[in-house]
């Protein structure tokens, strides 16, 4: 799973991904939205 920044509102697997959230997705899923612009990869923060 890979974390990443939605760039747009979309719908996936139901749900409502929203703008400027960040989303856990499949890492193909997330390969496919990074490289069309769809979202960003999520900057990876440890507490």
């Amino acid at each position: 799973m890979t974390k990443v920044k939605m760039n747009v509102q979309t719908a996936y697997h139901g749900d409502l991904l929203r703008a400027g959230k960040v989303y856990e997705v499949d890492e193909e899923t997330a390969k496919r939205w990074i490289a069309s612009k769809i979202a960003t990869l999520a900057e990876e923060t440890t507490d």
